[in-house]
C-alpha cells in the first residue's frame, strides 16, 4: 500500500524530542511527530492525593487538553463548564497509568508528578506522543529530586513509549497520520518497552470483528517500533545530561 506521505508500512514519522521548553516546569518538552506537535510539562509538588493508602509513596498523574487551533478549524477549550468530554478523560487516565508503570512509586516518597500534555498542532497520534514525550519530562523532573538527594537509582524502572498502529485495507500500518487514522478498520495504541514489554494496549475495530492474528501483527508492528522510540528518548536526555542510568535500577 502507498502511504500518502510515501512511508512503507512499517516507517515512524519523523520524530523529534526538544527539551527545555520552559523555565518553570521542572521537566519541559516539545514532541513532534510528524505534523503533530505536542508540549509536555512535568511539576513536582510535595504531597500526595489524600486518599493514597502509602502515606510514603508517590504519585504521578496527567492532564490533557487541545489548544483550540491543533485543529483545521477552531475548536472550544475543553473543560470551560468544569467538565471535561469523555475523550479528554480517557486520554489523560491513559497518560497517567502508562507513567505510573515505569516509576517506582515507593522510591518516589510522598510527592506527585503531574504531566501537562497540550497538543499545539493534531495529525493524528497525539495521545501515543504526549505519553512517549511525558517520559522524557519525568526523567528530567526525577533527575531533579536526584540532584538534591531526594531520590537514587531504582526510581525509574524502565523507559517505555507509545505508537499508534492501525489496520487499512487489510494492511497493518505503523505511526498513522489523521487520514489513516480516521479511515482504519482498527486503530491500536500500544504502549510498551524497547525489550518486547507490553504497558497497555488501547483499540477497537471500528466495524465489523477483525481476526486475531491481524490483531497479533499490529501488536508485534507496534512494538517493534519502540526501540526506535526509546533510542530518540535516551539521545534527547543524554543530550542534557540526564543519563538514565542515574535513574534505573542499578
Amino acid at each position: 500500500m502507498t502511504r500518502a506521505d510515501g512511508r512503507s508500512y512499517d516507517a515512524l514519522r519523523p520524530f523529534s524530542i526538544e527539551l527545555g521548553i520552559q523555565r518553570n516546569p521542572e521537566g519541559s518538552v516539545l514532541v513532534r511527530a510528524g505534523q503533530t506537535t505536542v508540549l509536555v510539562a512535568a511539576s513536582v509538588d510535595e504531597g500526595t492525593p489524600p486518599w493514597l493508602s502509602d502515606p510514603k509513596a508517590g504519585w504521578v498523574t496527567a492532564e490533557y487538553a487541545m489548544h483550540p487551533r491543533a485543529n483545521p478549524r477552531r475548536q472550544r477549550r475543553d473543560g470551560r463548564k468544569g467538565t471535561l468530554d469523555g475523550r479528554t478523560s480517557e486520554i489523560q487516565r491513559l497518560i497517567g497509568r502508562a507513567l505510573r508503570s515505569c516509576v517506582a512509586l515507593d522510591l518516589l516518597g510522598p510527592r506527585t508528578i503531574t504531566l501537562d500534555c497540550d497538543v499545539l498542532d493534531a495529525d493524528g497520534g497525539t495521545r501515543t506522543a504526549s505519553i512517549t514525550g511525558a517520559f522524557v519530562a519525568t526523567a528530567i523532573a526525577l533527575d531533579g529530586l536526584r540532584k538534591r538527594g531526594l531520590v537514587g537509582p531504582g526510581v525509574l524502572r524502565t523507559p517505555i513509549a507509545a505508537i499508534s498502529v492501525g489496520l487499512l485495507g487489510g494492511q497493518p500500518l505503523l505511526d498513522l497520520c489523521y487520514t489513516e487514522d480516521r479511515d482504519a478498520e482498527v486503530d491500536l495504541n500500544v504502549v510498551g518497552t524497547a525489550k518486547n514489554g507490553v504497558v497497555e494496549i488501547q483499540g477497537t475495530a471500528e466495524g465489523a470483528p477483525v481476526a486475531r492474528e491481524k490483531i497479533d501483527a499490529m501488536v508485534d508492528l507496534a512494538l517493534g517500533a519502540m526501540p526506535a522510540l526509546v533510542a530518540a528518548q535516551t539521545k534527547a536526555l543524554e543530550a542534557a545530561n540526564v543519563p538514565l542510568s542515574r535513574l534505573l535500577p542499578a
